[in-house]
């Protein structure tokens, strides 16, 4: 059997550390890992493990982009398989249900990533690009049904300020969407992910007793809202 290049080495271990970060993510919080006590779990000298991650920050980055990679992929394969493209509201029902399912599966990565903020970490430009696949299906979604004619219902007239202030996703999009209506499918998003992080950081606790039908009923009408329902 032939030997593994010193390249297939260096990814087998870089992932087992990542995979061992992620144990410790759960056990002791992102704020308290230890770089020398993973490498004494996969078997580095302490001094060994900086060279495939130089600081913590490093690792906890590393451990944010896959997060965010991972829900992004979980999101985009929830949408691509409706086969209906034009049933604008199941394609909205699909990712919903796709963060949630996500972030209810892997709530330690998921508090990583909206939680609370990392004392004294500061996330690179490398987060990015990950960070907004899942905003950017939202947004994707909000062209195509600005296409199709799907307009929100009750939309308020968009101040001069606020028209500034959402002034670089307008830029960001290839297809622009009407400001009042890009402000909705952008208070929807924030719904869905304060829905989630809600429910999953124990808030609805005893005050909601079908966690499941609740949140059902609120993406229902949140897709009503947005006029994708017909």
């Amino acid at each position: 059997m032939p030997s593994k290049s010193r390249a297939e080495n260096r990814a087998e271990q870089t992932r087992a550390i990542q995979q061992t970060a992620r144990r410790h993510l759960a056990e002791v919080g992102p704020a308290a890992l230890s770089l020398r006590a993973i490498a004494r779990e996969v078997g580095l000298v302490s001094s060994a493990v900086y060279r495939y991650f130089p600081s913590r920050d490093d690792l906890l980055t590393a451990l944010i982009v896959a997060a965010y990679d991972e829900l992004g992929d979980a999101v985009e394969a929830a949408d691509s398989a409706v086969a209906d493209r034009a049933d604008l509201a199941a394609r909205f029902r699909a990712l919903c249900h796709a963060i949630r399912d996500w972030a209810r599966a892997n709530p330690h990565e998921y508090a990583l990533l909206y939680g609370s903020p990392v004392p004294g970490y500061a996330a690179p430009d490398d987060t990015v690009t990950p960070a907004v696949r899942v905003s950017g299906a939202f947004m994707a979604l909000g062209q195509a049904a600005e296409r199709a004619g799907r307009t929100p219902i009750a939309t308020l007239p968009v101040s001069e300020a606020e028209k500034d202030a959402i002034a670089p996703i307008q830029d960001f999009l290839d297809d622009p969407i009407d400001d009042a209506h890009l402000l909705r499918w952008l208070m929807v998003w924030s719904a869905v992910f304060g829905h989630v992080s809600l429910e999953l950081f124990g808030h609805m606790y005893r005050g909601v007793l079908d966690y499941d039908e609740h949140f059902s009923q609120a993406v229902g009408q949140l897709a009503t809202d947005l006029g994708l329902v017909t």
